[in-house]
């Protein structure tokens, strides 16, 4: 079964989600981001992830229940992985990142992992940060310093 694309506006602008076409959760495509050619509908995971996304970007959800479905070099999911452990309303930097994950002068590659983040909001990449500012975020700057403002994160 194909996958699906729902599009809806968010309180950051357009957002969609896509599914993999056996409910687990694909895709984040944060405002002006270029999306995949996928019919557009509903169905109930992404109806879910959108509420959760909802709840999230509103301050009442810190934690996402999903089921996600990565495509990704063995290294990016290794990073993916990391940065769902870093809590709420905190940060880590590309270098805490490569320090956790047992390659702690690959913390290039961790920006180009977080670059690579095929479910931005879900898997956290706006939490990780430079050592001495805030570094780089595939939504724009603009956006990143929103959603950590929603997490109360002073940078």
């Amino acid at each position: 079964m194909n996958g699906g694309i729902q599009t809806y506006m968010t309180l950051i602008g357009m957002v969609s989600i896509s599914d993999d076409g056996s409910g687990s959760i694909d895709g984040v495509y944060l405002p002006n981001s270029n999306l995949p050619f996928r019919e557009q509908r509903e169905c109930p995971a992404l109806v879910e992830a959108a509420r959760q996304i909802d709840e999230y970007l509103t301050g009442k959800r810190m934690t996402f229940k999903l089921p996600l479905k990565t495509e990704g070099t063995e290294f990016q999911k290794k990073v993916w992985n990391e940065i769902k452990n870093i809590p709420y309303g905190e940060t880590a930097s590309y270098s805490d990142i490569a320090k956790r994950i047992g390659n702690p002068n690959a913390y290039r590659a961790v920006g180009s992992a977080c670059n690579a983040n095929p479910i931005p909001l879900i898997i956290p990449c706006h939490r990780v940060v430079a050592s001495k500012d805030i570094g780089g975020y595939g939504g724009g700057l603009t956006l990143k310093k929103k959603l950590m403002e929603i997490e109360g994160i002073r940078f």
